[in-house]
């Protein structure tokens, strides 16, 4: 997912060293959900930004043969700075994105337990993992599409000898108010959705999965710092798998002029005709390498801000 990606998502694991994890249920209250989801989404930003610009500027320019000649060119041209353009949109939104995000999940799993009368301390079953997961997308969405459309436009500035058009995010944020009022703004709901929900399946599902995998099967309960940031790698990573193609087709459509796209089909069918289904998979390489740090910090970050506050209340 974006603001990326996508952006990101939850696990709830109790102690480090040794992160005690409790049963696979809505068992953290809300508040420590949205807290930990916030603290979470910063360490994602702060490890992946870079890798996140370049994957932006080659979905939508043709100016790059890949990502070292895009690297190159960022820093000739923009320096170490460059490689961090737009990073304020994420971090100032990133806090409540991914904090709805954790607490999109944690209602999902609730959601289950009351509509299908679970015992709220058993284990949910992998389908209903993913169903919270899938879940989780729809509320961050809110919040995610504008932030996600500031932070494109702000990535593609300058590129090609291009003028810088705005000076900031709040500079962004009101001139693409200025020119197509909230509907501007919220650019790419559809295609924020049909990148994140089944991003969002593959993300927990593999999270699911591997730290199962990584457990100790002696003590099941436990996971260790490096398997959970293993962990987190490999689901940031199979989330961008599924997520990339919808991705393009998004970073396409919120940053285009006004007029260009009738919407997310649009774009599709443009793409198709003037450039092939290759074309869906841009930007595919720097975001697998940013996946797996940045999901990784992430988890890890979550995890550690749990265990803060479970120490605290």
């Amino acid at each position: 997912m974006s603001a990326e990606e996508a952006v990101s998502r939850p696990t709830l694991i109790e102690k480090v060293p040794q992160l005690e994890e409790k049963p696979n249920v809505a068992a953290t209250s809300g508040v420590k959900s949205f807290l930990s989801g916030g603290f979470g989404g910063i360490c994602l930003v702060a490890a992946g930004h870079p890798l996140d610009l370049i994957k932006v500027r080659l979905q939508t320019s043709n100016a790059y043969t890949g990502i070292v000649d895009c690297f190159k060119k960022t820093l000739a041209r923009d320096g170490i700075r460059g490689l961090y353009r737009g990073m304020s949109t994420p971090l100032i939104g990133v806090t409540p994105i991914f904090a709805t995000c954790f607490w999109g999940y944690d209602m999902g799993k609730k959601l289950q337990i009351w509509a299908l009368g679970l015992d709220p301390n058993a284990k949910l079953s992998m389908n209903q993992i993913l169903f919270a997961g899938g879940f989780s997308a729809i509320p961050a969405t809110l919040l995610m599409t504008p932030t996600e459309r500031i932070k494109c436009l702000l990535q593609i500035q300058g590129e090609a000898g291009g003028v810088q058009k705005y000076k900031g995010p709040i500079d962004a944020a009101v001139g693409i108010f200025k020119e197509g009022g909230m509907r501007s703004l919220f650019r790419g709901t559809g295609a924020t959705l049909l990148r994140d929900i089944p991003g969002s399946v593959a993300y927990f599902g593999a999270y699911e999965y591997a730290k199962a995998a990584l457990s100790d099967n002696s003590n099941p309960d436990t996971l260790s710092p490096v398997a959970v940031l293993v962990a987190g790698g490999l689901a940031g990573m199979a989330n961008w798998a599924v997520a990339i193609p919808p991705d393009v087709l998004k970073s396409r459509l919120q940053t285009a002029p006004e007029g260009t796209y009738k919407g997310v089909m649009d774009v599709f069918t443009h793409l198709m005709r003037t450039e092939g289904p290759s074309a869906l998979f841009r930007g595919l390489g720097p975001a697998m390498l940013r996946a797996f740090p940045a999901n990784a910090a992430c988890f890890l970050g979550v995890e550690a801000s749990l265990k803060v506050m479970n120490s605290a209340w």
